[in-house]
């Protein structure tokens, strides 16, 4: 081993005296030298020694020698930082219903505001630009957009959306989906889609009142009674693909494509200064193709001026709030009235049309590629009382 030591030194010393700078060649750093020598040290050790002292024909044993690694600096591997999925720009996340939970009781016709909290948990701030919008379902009476905020609302930041409403005149379970528009016009909610209010109507409770004795007074003029009909020549329905049909057919077909009724009432016989005394429906005439009450729920009518029936009458916006529903096949074949209905007559006395719009509203068309329609015959009517000045 100490021979060894030696040797190494020895070559060494060699690979530096060779490596000294001349006046014309760069000078040679300490670590290249060390790795020079090294190499040298480490190629001449490792080779088996065969000759032995002069005179001896044996051969000592192998002697093998590795060289340490040089103290040359390591080459650096950059290190890569995944980065993080692209964040959503406009989305909002559902905290808490402030006022309105779902399944509230209100009394028919009751004005009431419903307050959502809501969180933006997009990368985008929400400024005035942003609204409020109506999608689909009851629509309660409520504005079809409205201003979300005055100021701004920073990702992470609660917002308090309000909307007032008005409770349906007709006792029963509503539900009203709203969601949220950019300054761009692109529509956004939760991540699940729309938020929604949640309520049920009921009729006001009877009190017990104590009577006293009256005098009653004849009316000056008796209540009279119509049947106004439906004028088949002014009614027909139009498909969402712009076919315009005579028939009164509300629903969907095989292909999916939707239909609406448009009917036109005859009341040229109620009195110019008459005073409506109750609208009902008789819409008993009628038959269905496959199950559209299943399928397509709801079965609504809304007051509509559409005057001649035409293809862009479809997407025309009726009156707001729906002035008669009905949600099964029982119910359509009843004849019952409402508030509304009266309320829409009233406003039309002195003329001798009146004219409404039939449709699902909630869902235009389930997609089952089966016709789920309602036919309304020539036959249905309003029964309509009023009393003549």
């Amino acid at each position: 081993m100490r021979r060894l030591t030696m040797i190494a030194g020895i070559v060494l010393a060699a690979a530096l005296a060779c490596s000294l700078p001349s006046v014309t060649t760069p000078s040679v750093q300490l670590g290249d030298a060390q790795t020079l020598a090294a190499q040298t040290v480490g190629s001449f050790l490792t080779q088996n020694v065969t000759a032995g002292p002069t005179g001896e024909g044996t051969q000592p044993p192998t002697e093998t020698f590795t060289a340490e690694p040089a103290n040359v600096p390591a080459t650096l591997t950059p290190t890569v930082i995944p980065t993080s999925a692209t964040a959503v720009c406009n989305q909002a996340s559902f905290v808490e219903d402030v006022s309105v939970p779902d399944g509230k009781s209100f009394q028919v016709s009751e004005h009431f505001t419903k307050t959502w909290r809501l969180k933006n948990v997009g990368s985008c701030a929400w400024t005035s630009g942003y609204q409020l919008v109506f999608d689909h379902g009851d629509k309660m009476s409520g504005p079809d957009s409205k201003q979300l905020t005055t100021g701004v609302v920073n990702p992470g930041q609660n917002i308090d959306v309000s909307v007032d409403l008005v409770a349906p005149s007709t006792a029963g379970t509503y539900k009203g989906y709203w969601m949220l528009r950019e300054p761009g016009g692109a529509i956004f909610g939760l991540s699940t889609g729309a938020f929604w209010v949640d309520i049920k109507t009921v009729n006001p409770t009877l009190v017990p009142l104590t009577l006293f004795p009256v005098t009653l007074v004849p009316l000056p003029h008796p209540i009279n009674s119509i049947n106004a009909p439906v004028i088949s020549g002014q009614s027909g329905s139009v498909r969402s693909d712009g076919t315009v049909l005579s028939v009164t057919n509300a629903g969907d077909l095989s292909s999916n494509v939707s239909s609406r009724a448009y009917l036109t009432f005859d009341i040229s016989a109620i009195p110019s200064g008459s005073t409506i005394a109750s609208v009902k429906t008789d819409f008993s005439n009628y038959d269905t193709l496959g199950n559209p009450f299943g399928g397509l729920s709801c079965l609504r009518m809304y007051r509509m001026n559409y005057g001649s029936l035409n293809a862009a009458d479809y997407g025309a916006a009726p009156s707001l709030g729906s002035d008669s529903r009905w949600c099964n096949t029982g119910q359509l074949s009843a004849v019952s009235g409402t508030d509304a209905l009266k309320t829409e007559v009233q406003n039309k006395v002195g003329s001798s049309t009146i004219q409404f719009v039939v449709y699902f509203n909630s869902t235009a068309t389930d997609h089952d590629g089966v016709a789920d329609m309602v036919r309304l015959g020539n036959g249905i009517k309003l029964i309509i009382s009023f009393q003549a000045p």
